[in-house]
């Protein structure tokens, strides 16, 4: 398994968070384009309705995107997100895990982040990548998968 990268950015309340802070349980990593966008808004919630089942696992929860510490605090106050979302204005850390790239929306083709989202184990490797994700199904895929990986680390 390839070792995720390490990072080092502020979340909403202006917190920085690193890699080694997750070592020892699951953390899943997901790349989102926009707060307060209707796709991220369902990815988002669908995360935080699922927050316990993730707990229960052991599992961290971590949102990625451009927007501001402000636009963070904004949207996680707005619908309740009890789970980290980092800022990363210089897209150094977005462009190191490959959530940055060509888009296409209306016909126009521009670079923006991709809806992407990395499974890391407890060791700090990347189980699983997960590309182009349905916002709506998500967080039941994740769930899944982890039920899968935890069986496959116990045997």
């Amino acid at each position: 398994m390839i070792k995720a990268a390490d990072f080092s950015l502020p979340d909403q309340n202006g917190v920085v968070h690193t890699l080694k802070e997750y070592r020892g349980k699951w953390l899943i990593l997901y790349f989102y384009p926009k707060d307060d966008t209707p796709g991220c808004t369902k990815e988002a919630c669908s995360f935080r309705d699922s927050v316990a089942e993730f707990a229960k696992r052991g599992v961290a929860i971590v949102g990625v995107s451009r927007d501001s510490v402000a636009s963070h605090k904004k949207f996680a106050d707005k619908y309740k997100l009890t789970f980290t979302l980092l800022s990363d204005e210089s897209l150094a850390m977005i462009k190191t895990y490959n959530a940055w790239g060509e888009k296409k929306f209306m016909g126009k083709v521009f670079s923006g982040i991709l809806r992407n989202t990395y499974l890391i184990n407890p060791q700090g490797e990347i189980a699983k990548v997960y590309e182009k994700v349905n916002p709506l199904v998500h967080s039941e895929e994740l769930l899944r998968d982890l039920d899968m990986f935890t069986k496959m680390y116990e045997t």
